[in-house]
């Protein structure tokens, strides 16, 4: 989705990358990019988590299985990851092939931890100070009215990706090179960055264009379905349509929630996505110019299941989670430990709970950067989205990769 791609607000599917969710990913509007360090901790060594899994055995299954469907379609020597070394797809295949054959011992923590002991090397990420702390927020799958045709009522479009838009692999000329993607479109001879929100929406640089694949009745609700990264329309027949991630303008994600909070506008503590949207609606003067603050925007495509994560396979609530693509292994398995929030029936924080569980690393965001982020997956739905929205605390991020052979 990148999975800009749940409140990607930090920044996924989230963005939905994906999911992508560029991939939401994530509420984390009060956040920056967390490079920190990282850290091999060794499966023997002290300072091991409990592996408690608070999830059903079936939901991880899945969640298994569509990391595999990706790495299968990958060459076994094809890197996957670069933390804490390079990861090869094959070594992630083989590593999710040994943990399925186990899995009877998801939900029994003592006769896990001796398996893993003894058959995998346990990474943890050191996070941003160094200190294990990650930061995990929260993404979901909007609900959005909408049609596929324009009205009075539905007038504000939702765009397939443009075939103008342009994605180039650049290595820069450092003493280790590195590909980077860079995103634009042609401007006679010369290569132009792509448009912008403002550009997009309020100038209609492309509209008009036989680009639109549906409209949408409310333009706040259309600009959190660009932060999540995919979605679900719903039709006035009542038909819901899944839309996912087609592609993004390259341009950098803001976070509106910040600016508001750095302008003094809103406060800091207990900012939730219902309190946002609840500043636009009672704001309406302000709201075109900030949205347009972020210049970041999403292109998506029907789909028949979803939502999509960057790895291209369905998400799985609960257990896939965002992370930086540079960094972390794709479709990796890995264990969190944090807490995730009570709601009242206002959807407001009663109690955080804790909560420990195997999860996939099956979807990026461009708000999801660094060794200190990860955003969760919570589903689809109203309730998902309150969840999502509230979640924003510390946790740990461990993953787990097949013990390499010794060599004599």
């Amino acid at each position: 989705m990148k999975r800009f791609k749940a409140w990607r607000m930090v920044g996924s599917r989230r963005y939905a990358a994906g999911r992508k969710f560029l991939s939401i990913t994530a509420f984390c509007f009060l956040v920056t990019a967390c490079p920190g360090a990282s850290t091999a901790e060794g499966a023997g060594q002290t300072g091991l988590p409990v592996f408690k899994d608070d999830l059903g055995r079936d939901s991880l299954h899945r969640a298994i299985q569509r990391s595999l469907e990706f790495l299968q379609r990958l060459p076994s020597g094809r890197a996957v990851g670069e933390w804490p070394r390079k990861i090869t797809a094959g070594e992630v295949r083989q590593s999710l092939l040994l943990f399925m054959e186990r899995l009877d011992l998801v939900g029994r923590p003592a006769a896990l931890l001796p398996f893993i002991r003894a058959q995998f090397d346990l990474f943890r990420s050191d996070g941003e100070r160094g200190d294990g702390d990650v930061l995990f927020t929260g993404y979901y799958q909007p609900v959005i009215a909408g049609s596929l045709v324009e009205t009075e009522e539905f007038r504000f479009p939702i765009y397939g990706r443009p075939k103008d838009l342009l994605e180039l692999d650049v290595t820069n000329s450092t003493s280790a090179p590195e590909v980077e993607k860079v995103v634009g479109r042609m401007e006679g001879e010369r290569f132009a960055r792509y448009f912008s929100r403002y550009e997009i929406d309020r100038l209609g640089r492309i509209r008009g264009r036989g680009y639109e694949i549906a409209w949408a009745k409310d333009p706040v609700a259309l600009f959190f379905l660009h932060i999540q990264g995919s979605g679900l329309l719903r039709l006035p027949d009542g038909r819901l349509l899944p839309l996912n991630y087609a592609g993004s303008n390259g341009r950098p994600y803001t976070s509106i929630g910040r600016l508001l909070v750095e302008s003094g506008k809103v406060v800091r503590e207990g900012l939730t996505m219902q309190r946002l949207r609840g500043y636009l609606k009672d704001h309406p003067e302000e709201r075109d110019a900030l949205l347009a603050r972020n210049e970041s925007y999403i292109f998506f495509r029907f789909g028949d299941e979803g939502p999509m994560g960057s790895l291209e396979v369905p998400l799985t609530p609960g257990r896939s989670i965002a992370t930086d693509a540079r960094i972390f292994p794709k479709g990796g398995l890995a264990f969190v430990v944090s807490q995730r929030p009570a709601l009242s029936a206002r959807g407001e924080v009663i109690r955080w709970l804790p909560f420990s569980r195997f999860v996939l690393n099956q979807d990026t965001g461009s708000a999801i950067q660094g060794r200190g982020r990860v955003d969760l997956y919570f589903g689809s739905g109203s309730e998902a989205g309150s969840a999502a929205g509230a979640m924003h605390r510390p946790g740990k991020l461990y993953f787990l990769i097949q013990k390499q052979p010794l060599r004599p």
